[in-house]
């Protein structure tokens, strides 16, 4: 079940983003507060954009999937919490995304994220650019028929 994400779920959407920052970037070659304080204005500007998940009426998770600036779609903040990881979860989303998008859908994803990762190149999305040692940007070929 997807319903839209409220003001009350900013909060637990930049802590999770947080956290993926700090187990998954290169800390030391950003600059740690200022990406932490674009990312909150980020959540704060599109929460009306993220939908909450849910699982038998318990949040599950969160996403973002958008148009981009540049017209692309883009599965951004992807997250599923860990109780309801590997039940196929996040394989429903993406592929939801795809079918919503019926073109090329984009992804960013931490290099050391390798569970993410894999789970990405399992459902055929390929890595088109590596930036700055830290991030892959990822993009799958969807049609109608992306399963």
């Amino acid at each position: 079940q997807y319903k839209q994400a409220q003001e009350e779920d900013i909060a637990l959407l930049y802590e999770l983003s947080k956290k993926l920052i700090d187990k998954y970037e290169n800390i030391h070659n950003i600059e740690y507060d200022k990406v932490l304080k674009w990312i909150r204005r980020k959540i704060e500007n599109c929460i009306s954009e993220y939908t909450c998940v849910y699982v038998n009426e318990e949040k599950a998770g969160y996403y973002h999937f958008f148009k981009n600036n540049d017209g692309l779609f883009e599965l951004d903040d992807l997250y599923i919490f860990s109780d309801y990881q590997r039940r196929g979860i996040g394989t429903e989303i993406i592929n939801k995304c795809c079918m919503e998008a019926n073109s090329p859908v984009y992804l960013y994803v931490f290099i050391k994220n390798q569970g993410a990762v894999a789970l990405y190149e399992r459902l055929d999305f390929k890595i088109v650019q590596t930036i700055e040692d830290s991030r892959y940007l990822m993009q799958k070929r969807c049609n109608s028929l992306c399963y």
